[in-house]
C-alpha cells in the first residue's frame, strides 16, 4: 500500500510537462517515447524524427499513432476500454495508456486481486514500475489504450498489386457492401410489383371497367414508386461512399508504394512513362467500383425477376436468355484480338504522355534552343501512332458490336412480336396483360445479361491496365530498409574496405577495390576526372545503392545494417542541382520538419551565406518560392539548399558540387564558412574546383573508379601526378603570372 500512496506524484512526473523530474520534456514527446518503448518490446526500433503529426494536431492522437506504427511495420490498434477490463490484462505485452495532458505511460502488468495496474515511466524504462489504483488512474487517464505487436507475414501495404489485392480492398467494406446488397434485393422485389399491377389493370380494370379497382391499384402503385425512389437514392449514396473510401485507400497505398521505390529505379525510367503506368490503376478502380459493381447489382434483379418471367411465359423467357447468351459468346470470341490491339494502343498513349511531360519539364531548354518545331514533330508522330491504333481498335470492336446489335434489337422488339403472335394463336398461353408485364420485366432482365457479357470486354482492358500499374508498383521497394535495421548514434567515422560496385545493367566497375578510412570530424575532399567514381561514393554513403561488395562502415557499423531513414536523416546532403518545393523560404529550409524555430532558420541561412539576400527580399523568410524557382537565381537556390542541410546539425555532410552554381563572390562566402560548418562533423566534399578543397584535412584522388592517393593538399602536390596535373590546369594563369614576374625581376637584375 505504501507504493500505491505515491502514485499521483510518480504518475505526474511522467505525464506533466510542468511537474516532476522531466519538466523539460513535452507531453507529446513523452507519448511518442511510450509508443517507441512498447514497440521496442516487440523488436521494432522507431525514431521520433520519423513521426509526422497531422496538420493542426498538437498532441498525436491514437489514430495518428496507429497510422505511424503501421507505416513502420507494426500492427497497432487504439481501443477505448473500461477499468474492469483493463485490470484483467495480466501478463500482457506493454500497453500504452493515454493521459489527458497529452502524455502517456506504459502498463507493464496488472494485479486484479489488489485492483491495481503497474505503470512504467517511458522516460525511465530502467526504473521500477509503480502500482496505480482505479481512483488515481481515472484522474489522469482518458480511457484510451494503444495495443502494439509486430506484423507477421505480408501486409496489405507490401503485398503485390493484383486484381486479388484490389478485390480484398473492396471486400474490406463489408458493412457498405451488405447495405448495398440489401437495398438491391429490396429494389428487385419492388420492381416486380408494377408490371404485375399493370397486368391486372389491363386484364381486370380495362376489361371490366372497374373504376374502384383502378383507384386502389393506382394508390398501391404510387406507394411502391415512393419506396423505390427512396431506396434507389439510398443505394446510390451508399455506393458513392463506398467508392470514395476505396478511392482514398488506393490513393494512399499507391503514393506510399511509389515513394518506397528506390532512387535507382526512377533514374532508369522516363518520368512520364512511370506516371502513365501508375495512373492506369485508376482504370481498374473505375471498373471495380463502376461497371463491375453496377452489373452485379443488376444481377440481383435478374435473380429475382427471372423466375417470374418463366411463370408468365417460358417460351419468351428462353428466347430472351438465349439471345443474351449469344451476345456473351460473341464478346468472348472477340476478346483475344481486341486485347492485342488494346495493348498497342495503351503503349502509344503512354509514349505520347511521356513526350508531353518531357516537353513541359524541359520547357526552359526547349525555348532557349528554339526546339519547338522538332518537339512538335515528335508530338505529331506520337499522336499519329495513337490515332492509328485507336482507329484499328475502333474498327475491330465495331464488328462484334454489329453482330450483337440484331440480337439486342430482337430482345427489345422481336420478343413483343413473338408474344403478340402467341397471344393471337393461343390466348390461354399468353394474355395481353401478361405480354405487357413480360415486356416491362424482360427489359430489366436483358440489361444485366447484356451488361454481364460486355463486362468481359471491359475486363480485358482492365487486366492490361493492371499489368501496366503492377510493372511499376510491384518493383522491389526500400520499405524493409526504411523501417528495419540498427539506429546507432552517428559520429562520422568512415571506412571503405575492398568496396566494388557496378551500376545495374553495366559490366564495368564504377568502383574498384576502394580502400580508405577517415576518423570522425574529418573534412574529406573527393577529386578526379569525370567518371572517376566521386559521386558514386556519395551515392553509397546515402544508401541509394546497396548492391556493393566489400565493407562500407560508418562508425564501425556496416552501412547495410543501419536503418535507411535513420541514416539519411543523420546526413546533410547538397547536390549540384537541388530541388526546392513550392512554399516559403522558411518552409524550404525547415523542409517540413517540426521543432525548428526562426532563430534556427536564421542561423542556418547565415552559415550558408543566404541571410544577406533573404533579408533584401520584401517578405524575407516568408517569400514564396514559385514552381521551378523562377523568382530566385541558381546561386540563391544553392545557398538555400545548403541552409536546409545544415539546419538539422548532421554529423556527416555531403556536398556534391555544391558550389558549382555559385558566382565567385558567393562561392568565396560559402568556402569561408565551410570550416565553421564542418566543425564537429565529417564533411565529404566533391568538387572539380580544387581551390575549394585546399583546406580539407584529407583529399582523396580517384581515377577510373580506384583510389590513387589520399593525403592533404601539399602532400598531393608533391607525390600525386594526377592531382598535380589537375591543379596546374586550373591554376595555369596564376603560374604564368608568377613566371612572368620572376622573369622581369631577373631582367632588372641583369
Amino acid at each position: 500500500m505504501d507504493q500505491t500512496d505515491h502514485v499521483p506524484e510518480q504518475a505526474g512526473s511522467s505525464s506533466d510537462t510542468g511537474r516532476g523530474q522531466d519538466a523539460s520534456v513535452s507531453a507529446p514527446i513523452i507519448r511518442l517515447r511510450a509508443v517507441i518503448a512498447a514497440a521496442k518490446y516487440h523488436g521494432l526500433e522507431l525514431d521520433t524524427r520519423d513521426f509526422a503529426a497531422e496538420p493542426g494536431e498538437d498532441t498525436p492522437s491514437p489514430a495518428t499513432l496507429v497510422r505511424w506504427l503501421e507505416d513502420q511495420g507494426a500492427v497497432a490498434k487504439a481501443v477505448r476500454i473500461k477499468w474492469r477490463y483493463l485490470v484483467k490484462m495480466t501478463q500482457s505485452p506493454p500497453v500504452v495508456l493515454m493521459f489527458r495532458d497529452g502524455s502517456a505511460a506504459l502498463m507493464v502488468n496488472t494485479t486484479p486481486d489488489r485492483g491495481v495496474v503497474w505503470l512504467q515511466d517511458p522516460l525511465k524504462t530502467a526504473a521500477a514500475p509503480v502500482a496505480v489504483d482505479e481512483l488515481r488512474l481515472s484522474q489522469i487517464w482518458t480511457g484510451d489504450i494503444l495495443l502494439i505487436k509486430r506484423r507477421k507475414g505480408e501486409s496489405e501495404a507490401d503485398a503485390p498489386i493484383s486484381l486479388g489485392w484490389l478485390a480484398k480492398m473492396v471486400l474490406r467494406e463489408k458493412r457498405s457492401l451488405r447495405d448495398i446488397g440489401l437495398a438491391s434485393i429490396t429494389l428487385s422485389i419492388l420492381q416486380i410489383f408494377p408490371p404485375l399491377i399493370v397486368m391486372q389493370v389491363i386484364d381486370k380494370v380495362v376489361s371490366y371497367h372497374s373504376m374502384s379497382t383502378l383507384v386502389s391499384i393506382s394508390g398501391l402503385l404510387f406507394i411502391f414508386s415512393i419506396y423505390e425512389v427512396l431506396i434507389s437514392y439510398a443505394r446510390r449514396d451508399l455506393s458513392l461512399v463506398l467508392t470514395t473510401r476505396i478511392d482514398s485507400r488506393i490513393s494512399l497505398h499507391l503514393f506510399s508504394r511509389l515513394l518506397a521505390l528506390p532512387l535507382e529505379y526512377f533514374e532508369r525510367q522516363q518520368t512520364g512513362n512511370v506516371l502513365g503506368r501508375v495512373m492506369s490503376i485508376y482504370k481498374v478502380r473505375d471498373f471495380l467500383t463502376g461497371r463491375l459493381m453496377s452489373t452485379f447489382l443488376d444481377l440481383f434483379t435478374l435473380v429475382v425477376i427471372l423466375p417470374f418471367l418463366f411463370i408468365i411465359s417460358s417460351t419468351l423467357a428462353w428466347m430472351t436468355v438465349a439471345c443474351a447468351g449469344l451476345i456473351g459468346l460473341i464478346v468472348v470470341v472477340a476478346m483475344a484480338p481486341l486485347s492485342r490491339v488494346m495493348v498497342r494502343q495503351m503503349e502509344a498513349e503512354r509514349d505520347r504522355s511521356a513526350v508531353l511531360y518531357e516537353s513541359v519539364a524541359g520547357i526552359r531548354t526547349l525555348k532557349t534552343l528554339a526546339l519547338e518545331p522538332i518537339r512538335k514533330q515528335v508530338w505529331d508522330d506520337a499522336t499519329a501512332r495513337v490515332i492509328r491504333w485507336k482507329l484499328a481498335m475502333g474498327r475491330m470492336s465495331n464488328w462484334p458490336q454489329t453482330l450483337v446489335m440484331p440480337l439486342d434489337l430482337f430482345i427489345s422488339r422481336g420478343v413483343i412480336l413473338v408474344g403478340a403472335y402467341l397471344a393471337l394463336t393461343s390466348p390461354s398461353t399468353v394474355g395481353v396483360g401478361a405480354l405487357v408485364a413480360f415486356m416491362m420485366l424482360g427489359g430489366r432482365v436483358a440489361t444485366p445479361l447484356v451488361g454481364l457479357a460486355r463486362l468481359l470486354d471491359d475486363f480485358n482492358e482492365v487486366m492490361s491496365s493492371l499489368a501496366e500499374a503492377a510493372s511499376v508498383l510491384n518493383q522491389p521497394t526500400e520499405t524493409k530498409a526504411l523501417t528495419m535495421g540498427m539506429r546507432p548514434p552517428i559520429k562520422g567515422a568512415l571506412l571503405f574496405e575492398d568496396v566494388n560496385f557496378s551500376y545495374p545493367g553495366s559490366t564495368r566497375l564504377a568502383l574498384k577495390d576502394v580502400n580508405f578510412s577517415v576518423p570522425a570530424g574529418t573534412m574529406l575532399g573527393l577529386v578526379g576526372r569525370s567518371g572517376s567514381g566521386k559521386s558514386t561514393i556519395t551515392r553509397l554513403l546515402q544508401g541509394v545503392s546497396r548492391s556493393y561488395t566489400g565493407y562500407l562502415k560508418l562508425d564501425g557499423v556496416d552501412l547495410r545494417e543501419i536503418n535507411l531513414t535513420h541514416l539519411r536523416r543523420s546526413f546533410g546532403v547538397v547536390l549540384q542541382d537541388n530541388f526546392l518545393f513550392r512554399g516559403t523560404i522558411y518552409d524550404n529550409i525547415t523542409a517540413g520538419r517540426p521543432g525548428f524555430t526562426m532563430d534556427d532558420v536564421v542561423h542556418a541561412a547565415r552559415m550558408a551565406g543566404a541571410e544577406e539576400f533573404i533579408e533584401r527580399m520584401p517578405a524575407g523568410y516568408d517569400t514564396f518560392i514559385e514552381e521551378g524557382c523562377t523568382n530566385i537565381s541558381g546561386g540563391q537556390r544553392q545557398r538555400l539548399a545548403i541552409a536546409r542541410a545544415v539546419i538539422t546539425d548532421p554529423k556527416l555532410m555531403i556536398l556534391d558540387e555544391a558550389t558549382s552554381a555559385l558566382d565567385p563572390e558567393s562561392e568565396a562566402l560559402v568556402n569561408a564558412n565551410l570550416e565553421r560548418i564542418g566543425k564537429g562533423r565529417t564533411m565529404v566534399i566533391v568538387s572539380h574546383r580544387l581551390s575549394s578543397l585546399v583546406n580539407c584535412d584529407q583529399i582523396c584522388v580517384m581515377n577510373q573508379g580506384a583510389v590513387v592517393d589520399i593525403a592533404p593538399h601539399d602532400v598531393l602536390l608533391e607525390r600525386c601526378d594526377i592531382y598535380r596535373t589537375l591543379w596546374m590546369q586550373q591554376n595555369r594563369h596564376t603560374s604564368s603570372r608568377a613566371q612572368s614576374e620572376d622573369s622581369s625581376l631577373i631582367a632588372e637584375g641583369e
